[in-house]
């Protein structure tokens, strides 16, 4: 053998067994970690064993608790559904009860029924042969009767026709009396309580009236300068203003006497302002009566707005508003006929709306009823007639100028809403304290007196002054002379007595003033 062959046998070897020992490590560490693996599989499989046996018990407790849930559940279901089925039973037997007696009674009625129709059937017949002899007795009797009374059959059946148609005609007659009779009394009754109701929904305050105003002076030597020099001031007031000013002795006082509330007040607020601005003499008189004038027709207008705002009647004729307002200035008995008729309009209205009618229209109608006393000193006629004759001529409708006309029944009333005037009106002024007669009969002497001396010719104002003792009357300087004053006095003094009443004595004043203006520029 060659001396290479052993060292390369032997390397061949060594190569061999250090693979073997290799491959019995790699063996060894294999079977060393497969046994790790199964050790650990088997734990894996152990717990999920585990595992899976607690959530197939779990599994198991949750399906016995929902059976046992459900079946719970199933049988308070059916036992509540036995309990409908058994009451459903117990209906529909006691129903099956009531049917089986409803048909044992319906088959006795029927069985009833039967015999009670044999019996009509035998009592027709016995009716019939009694009509049929009737008959034949009525015929024997008419006959009779036509031979006795030489009368036909159509002539007696006329004349009982008439008889009693005629004795329906009264039945009829009687009846719609005693329908109207009770028709007056229902509706007395509905309208008392309709009118109480108006009434103690609404509640209003009333003024009495004052004939005087009262001027407080800053001192009493103002006195002196309101008379002036020989009087000329307190005669140019008297005289612009209509009222008579009593400068007595009360200390710093100044009282304006007069009926005609408008000029009064017209005088004492031009009295005020020449008070305070200290200029008294004639023309300056003049020029502050007539700012005051102004100065009231705008509070006339403005009360005129603010009752028509008030009550929401909607848009009213501006010269509408102005007669409205005036009345602010004007009073029946002690009653403020502003007040008056405000107060009438709420009346109305709520009157109106017990009875279904239109609240607006009522309200209306009422506001205006008594606009004619505001212009009663310068037309002829009653103030409800003047009244409709201006709420014509400012375009009101005819039902509207109806009520105003009708409310004292100088016309025929034409609608519910003329009645509802009326009614208001007499609400309004039959309320305890609302009027007074002796001071209406005191007012309207006063302007019967003015209007008498008015009347004559080349007049241009009158006033009547001291409560209707003394008239003082001016003229035309131009139309009358000195001499006619003097005849004219007697003239007015000779009416006076003859066509007005009043007590004691009247003094007649006629003035006649003649004036001459320029200007120094």
């Amino acid at each position: 053998m060659p001396d290479f062959v052993l060292p390369l046998v032997s390397g061949v070897v060594g190569v061999v067994l250090g693979a073997l020992a290799v491959f019995v490590l790699a063996r060894t560490s294999a079977i060393s970690s497969l046994s790790k693996v199964k050790q650990e599989a088997d734990r894996v499989a152990r717990e999920a064993k585990e595992e899976a046996e607690k959530t197939r018990r779990a599994a198991v407790r949750d399906a016995k608790e929902l059976l046992t849930t459900e079946r719970k559940e199933f049988e308070k279901k059916t036992k509540a559904h036995r309990s409908e089925l058994n009451a459903l039973e117990e209906r529909l037997n006691k129903r099956q009860e009531n049917v089986d007696r409803k048909n044992d009674l319906v088959n006795s009625k029927e069985v009833e029924l039967s015999k009670r129709q044999a019996s009509t059937d035998k009592r027709d017949q016995a009716i019939q042969r009694r009509r049929n002899e009737v008959d034949e007795l009525f015929d024997q009797q008419s006959r009779k009767l036509e031979q006795i009374a030489d009368m036909t059959r159509e002539q007696g059946r006329e004349q009982v026709m008439a008889s009693i148609l005629e004795e329906a005609k009264r039945g009829a007659a009687r009846s719609a009396k005693q329908i109207e009779e009770d028709a007056k009394s229902d509706a007395e009754k509905r309208a008392k309580k309709i009118i109480a109701t108006a009434i103690s929904r609404f509640a209003s305050e009333f003024v009495q009236e004052r004939s005087v105003s009262v001027v407080h002076l800053p001192g009493d030597e103002m006195k002196g300068r309101i008379i002036g020099r020989e009087g000329r001031n307190i005669r140019a007031l008297e005289a612009a203003t209509g009222m008579d000013f009593i400068v007595d002795d009360t200390p710093e006082t100044v009282i304006i006497s007069g009926f005609d509330p408008v000029r009064r007040q017209v005088a004492r607020i031009a009295l005020e302002k020449l008070i305070s601005d200290g200029r008294i003499h004639p023309h300056r008189i003049e020029e502050i009566v007539a700012k005051s004038q102004d100065e009231v027709w705008k509070s006339v207008r403005e009360a005129g707005e603010q009752a028509v705002l008030e009550l929401g009647i909607g848009r009213l004729d501006p010269e509408l508003v102005k007669l409205v307002g005036q009345l602010k200035y004007r009073f029946s008995y002690a009653q403020n006929v502003l007040q008056h008729s405000v107060e009438a309009a709420f009346l109305a209205g709520l009157m109106a709306a017990e009875l279904g009618q239109s609240v607006k229209k009522a309200r209306r109608a009422a506001l205006l009823h008594d606009i004619g006393k505001a212009v009663s000193h310068e037309v002829e006629g009653s103030h409800a007639v003047s009244g409709a004759q201006l709420a014509k001529k400012y375009g009101e409708n005819p039902e509207l100028v109806n009520a105003i006309g009708a409310h004292h029944e100088d016309e025929e009333p034409g609608s519910i809403l003329a009645f509802l005037v009326a009614a208001a009106d007499a609400i309004s002024g039959a309320r305890p304290g609302a009027r007074r007669e002796i001071l209406e009969t005191y007012i309207k002497r006063l302007e019967d007196l003015e209007r008498l001396c008015s009347s004559f010719n080349g007049v241009e104002k009158s006033y009547a002054i001291q409560a209707g003792r003394e008239v003082r009357v001016l003229v035309q300087s131009e139309k009358l002379s000195d001499d006619d004053t003097m005849v004219l006095a007697n003239d007015i003094a000779g009416r006076i007595e003859k066509d007005l009443t009043y007590p004691g004595q009247i003094k007649v004043t006629v003035i006649r003033e003649t004036r001459a203006i320029e200007y120094a520029k």
